[in-house]
Parts: structure tokens; C-alpha cells; sequence
């Protein structure tokens, strides 16, 4: 399974904001240490504000910073709403699909089975779990480390 850039990119940003969490942070610095571009950035920080996890303020003082707890957010939400729509093989699409096999290809079950058993354990995955603790990212990403008093949580 390959995991599109727009969903690579989502995750990069919900990290950047609950490291940076306590201040509004701006896409250009997002941009800068995720190593993307602004214009595909805010694409993805418009989905995600749609989708609530992220709070967006315009004008001369504004930034985005997380809607919800770190511990709320959780991956296999995320990787849902962003992925369910890209086929995982041709013969799952709406559209264009021609393989003559269709009716009859148990691969596709099995496949199913796969992706929904990925999903399933990054529903065990926090926001929180990523970033809570994990110093190296703070020291890429950040302002300070750990994340306060909140408890360790391992993946």
C-alpha cells in the first residue's frame, strides 16, 4: 500500500502544530520544515480544516493550530477520510475500471482485508503517540520538547 503525499503531508502538519501547539503557526513555516510547497500545503490545510482538526485564522496575525487534543486525533481517521478515495487497484474504482476478472478475482477481497487491517491498527495511533516524548522531532519541528505532563504513550 502506498500512501498518498497529500496524506504524508496532513500528518507533517497535525505534527508541526501539537509541537508548536500553544501558538499559531503559519504555513510558510510549515512549508519550510516539511519540505513542501505553500500552494499544495494550503490544499491540505483547508481539508484538514474541514474536516475539524485544524483551526485556521486569517489576516496579518494569523496561523492554523490543532482544534482538538493531541490524544483525540487519531491516524486511522485521518488516512481514512484522506485515502478512501484513491482505488487501491484499478479494479476497485468507480471509474476506468476494465479488468475482465471482476466477478470472479478473489485478490480484491483479500486486498480489502489488507487495507482495512491497516486502518484498523492506526486506530490505535494518537497524534498524541507520535509526538508526545519524541524529542527528535521536537528538535526538528519545535520550540522546546517533550510535550509537559502529559504521560508517555509508545506505538
Amino acid at each position: 500500500m502506498r500512501v498518498t503525499k497529500r496524506t504524508n503531508i496532513a500528518i507533517r502538519v497535525l505534527m508541526f502544530c501539537e509541537v508548536n501547539r500553544g501558538r499559531l503557526v503559519t504555513k510558510s513555516e510549515i512549508a519550510q520544515c516539511c519540505n513542501t510547497s505553500e500552494n499544495h500545503l494550503a490544499q491540505v490545510i483547508n481539508q484538514l480544516g474541514q474536516l475539524g482538526y485544524l483551526h485556521t485564522q486569517r489576516g496579518r496575525n494569523g496561523g492554523i493550530e490543532l482544534k482538538k487534543p493531541a490524544g483525540d486525533v487519531v491516524i486511522g481517521d485521518i488516512f481514512r477520510a484522506l485515502e478512501s478515495h484513491v482505488p487501491l487497484t484499478e479494479c476497485f474504482a468507480d471509474v476506468d475500471n476494465t479488468c475482465p476478472l471482476i466477478d470472479a478475482c478473489r485478490l480484491r477481497m483479500a486486498i480489502q482485508d489488507a487495507a482495512e487491517a491497516f486502518y484498523a491498527h492506526l486506530d490505535g495511533v494518537t497524534l498524541d503517540a507520535l509526538c508526545c516524548d519524541n524529542d527528535p522531532l521536537y528538535a526538528i519541528m519545535g520550540s522546546g520538547g517533550g510535550c509537559g505532563v502529559r504521560p508517555k504513550v509508545t506505538v
